[in-house]
């Protein structure tokens, strides 16, 4: 499995492009590829997604794309996970791929030191308890990671993106995941002072180390 840094920050448009060509181009025998990007500020709306789930998008262009899911926000500080694998070839379920995804993550922060991150149930994504937090507002459950796929022939691609520290203000002008008042936060809010490169090759590493165990 190759894994790549893209250029960053990264326009995402050409991104998407680039993992759809990947993807159409794909034999049987296509090696699977993960990459690894920091984006360019950017809203993006899922397949389903609701426009009014943009509140105010303060001049950040809102792409609407081909993934699952609603409205979230990419920007620098944030790193992002693109998987462009085989299931049918490995013979993975789509939502066994998704636990998989989150358990990508869980794992990583796990290594980082951030504690209780869990899953929360029908909203797929990564959380933590806002008791972990160093201004906790609440009780609720705030999100530090969402992902998005997309299926093409068996294949998937877009991935998951982990806030690491970053302006979260973006998220102020939408309902993350189309949850209204959904608080998002990074790892430094968790108290983690954590480099984006070693973030992201960690993300990268266990990914593909879940991957080569799923037959």
């Amino acid at each position: 499995m190759q894994v790549r840094w893209l250029d960053r920050p990264a326009a995402y448009l050409p991104v998407w492009q680039a993992m759809q060509d990947f993807t159409e181009a794909r034999r049987p025998d296509t090696a699977d590829e993960l990459w690894l990007v920091e984006h360019a500020p950017v809203y993006t709306l899922g397949q389903a997604g609701l426009e009014s789930h943009v509140l105010n998008p303060h001049g950040i262009p809102v792409v609407h794309c081909n993934r699952g899911g609603q409205v979230t926000y990419h920007g620098p500080g944030q790193v992002v996970l693109y998987t462009l694998v085989d299931l049918r070839r490995r013979g993975l379920y789509v939502r066994d791929f998704v636990t998989l995804l989150e358990q990508t993550v869980l794992d990583v922060l796990a290594d980082l030191g951030v504690p209780q991150a869990c899953r929360k149930p029908g909203a797929p994504g990564i959380y933590v308890p806002q008791s972990v937090l160093a201004d906790p507002q609440g009780e609720a459950l705030a999100k530090i990671a969402a992902l998005g796929i997309k299926i093409r022939h068996g294949c998937a691609y877009h991935g998951v993106a982990l806030n690491v520290s970053m302006n979260l203000d973006p998220f102020l002008g939408i309902n993350p995941c189309g949850y209204a008042g959904l608080r998002t936060v990074d790892l430094r809010s968790c108290g983690i002072r954590a480099n984006l490169t070693d973030v992201g090759d960690r993300l990268a590493r266990r990914f593909a180390a879940a991957w080569a165990a799923s037959h």
